[in-house]
C-alpha cells in the first residue's frame, strides 16, 4: 500500500506537469476523460505503473480535475495546484465498485481491496448505508481508511437551548459567554513523551548531520526509525488534539441553540513562523505590563514552566541579555497551530448541522467577552 501511495503521487506530479506544458505550448486544457487513454497505454510499459487497481491511478487524475475546479471557482479561497513532495502524506482513492466490506465482528471489520485481497480495520462506527467510495491515509505509520457512504437523511428536532457566543484564542482554546473560566486545552503529550520528542529531535539532527558529511547525503536505516518515531509521536499528539477540539465543539452544539463565532483569518495570522510582535508593545512601560500579562496567560496554559520568571523587557532587545526568553512571550502567532484552529471550524460545520443548531459566521470579526457573574 505504501507504493501504490507513492504510485498515485507520481501519476498525480505527472498529470500536472502534463496540463501545464500543453497550456504553456498550445494554451489547450486537458482534463482526465484525455490522460486516463494515455495512463492505460502508460500501464503497459512500465511495471510499477501497472502494479497498482487502475481506478487508484484514474481517481487521481479526477482529484487534479477538481482542483482545477476549485482555483477557478471564485467562491472558494483555493490557490493553483501545486506538486505533491515524496514527504506529503500518502493517501489514494477507490470507488465503490472496487471495494468490498464485510464484519467481523462488534469491534473488527474487512475491506476487499483490488489486487491485494482482504485486509483488517478496527471499526470506530458502524457503517450505516452503501459504501460509495473509500480513502486510505497513511499517518504516523498507520494506515487509516474512511468510508463515504449514502445514507437516509435524519434531522434532529432544533435545539432549544440558549444563545451563546465562542471567541477561540492563541493561548486559551476557547471563551464562551456566560462562563467564566476559558475552556483550556490539557497537555497533549505527557513529561515523559515530552522528553522523548526532545530527544529523538536531537538525535535526528545529529544523524542528519553525520548522513550529509560522511554518506552524501543519504539517509541509513537507523535515520529512518528515528523518523518514524517522532512521526507516531506527532500524530498520536494530533489525535490527542483533535479529540479535544470534537469534545468541545459537540458540548457547544448539544447544550446552546444558537452559536455565535469569530471569524479568525488562520491564514494570516500564522503565516509567519515567529509570530507578530504584539501592539501593546510600543512604549517600555506598557511593554513591560503586556509581557507580565502574556506570561501569565503562558504559564496557565503550561506553554511555559510555571517556575520560570518573567523576562525584563523594559528596555530594548538589543539591550537585555534575557533576549532568548522575551522572543516567545512577544511573538504570539507561533501558538497558533498547535491549539488547532482550522480543525475547530470544520468540527463546528458538521457537529452543528448534526445537533440543528445554527451557527452565526459574521464576515468579520465578531469577539464576545465571557459576561461576569
Amino acid at each position: 500500500m505504501t507504493s501504490w501511495g507513492h504510485t498515485r503521487r507520481a501519476i498525480y506530479n505527472l498529470g500536472l506537469e502534463q496540463r501545464q506544458l500543453a497550456w504553456r505550448l498550445c494554451e489547450k486544457t486537458l482534463w482526465s476523460s484525455q490522460q486516463c487513454l494515455e495512463l492505460t497505454e502508460l500501464r503497459k510499459v512500465f511495471d510499477w505503473v501497472d502494479d497498482p487497481p487502475a481506478q487508484m491511478l484514474q481517481q487521481a487524475l479526477r482529484d487534479l480535475d477538481q482542483a482545477y475546479r476549485n482555483w477557478w471557482n471564485p467562491d472558494l479561497p483555493a490557490g493553483p495546484p501545486r506538486f505533491e513532495k515524496r514527504s506529503s502524506i500518502l493517501r489514494f482513492h477507490l470507488p465503490g465498485q472496487a471495494i468490498k466490506v464485510r464484519h467481523l465482528n462488534r469491534k473488527w471489520s474487512e475491506v476487499r481491496l483490488p489486487k491485494l485481497g482482504w485486509v483488517r480495520f478496527r471499526r470506530s462506527r458502524p457503517l450505516d448505508g452503501n459504501v460509495r467510495n473509500a480513502t486510505f491515509v497513511y499517518t504516523g505509520s498507520v494506515w487509516y481508511v474512511s468510508f463515504t457512504i449514502k445514507a437516509k437523511p435524519h434531522r434532529a428536532p432544533r435545539n432549544p437551548g440558549p444563545e451563546a457566543g465562542v471567541d477561540f484564542g492563541a493561548v486559551c482554546a476557547a471563551y464562551v459567554s456566560g462562563e467564566e473560566s476559558p475552556r483550556m486545552m490539557p497537555p497533549t503529550l505527557t513529561p515523559g513523551e515530552e522528553r522523548r520528542l526532545h530527544g529523538l529531535e536531537r538525535r535526528k539532527a545529529r544523524q542528519l548531520a553525520y548522513a550529509k558529511k560522511h554518506n552524501g547525503g543519504a539517509y541509513s536505516n537507523r535515520l529512518r526509525r528515528t523518523i518514524r518515531e517522532i512521526a507516531r509521536l506527532q500524530a498520536r499528539q494530533a489525535r490527542r488534539r483533535l479529540d479535544f477540539t470534537h469534545k468541545l465543539t459537540t458540548d457547544l452544539a448539544k447544550n446552546h441553540g444558537l452559536v455565535a463565532i469569530e471569524d479568525l483569518r488562520v491564514k494570516q495570522m500564522t503565516r509567519s513562523a515567529r509570530g507578530r510582535s504584539s501592539p501593546l508593545a510600543s512604549t517600555s512601560s506598557r511593554r513591560q505590563g503586556s509581557t507580565e500579562r502574556y506570561w501569565m496567560l503562558l504559564q496557565a496554559s503550561g506553554v511555559v514552566n510555571s517556575s520560570t520568571s518573567a523576562p525584563n523587557t523594559a528596555r530594548p532587545w538589543w539591550q537585555s541579555h534575557q533576549r532568548a526568553q522575551a522572543r516567545p512571550v512577544l511573538r504570539v502567532g507561533c501558538a497558533i497551530p498547535p491549539a488547532g484552529r482550522g480543525a475547530e471550524g470544520r468540527s463546528r460545520v458538521y457537529i452543528v448541522d448534526t445537533e440543528r443548531t445554527p451557527m452565526l459566521l459574521p464576515h468579520r470579526t465578531f469577539s464576545i467577552v465571557p459576561s461576569p457573574s
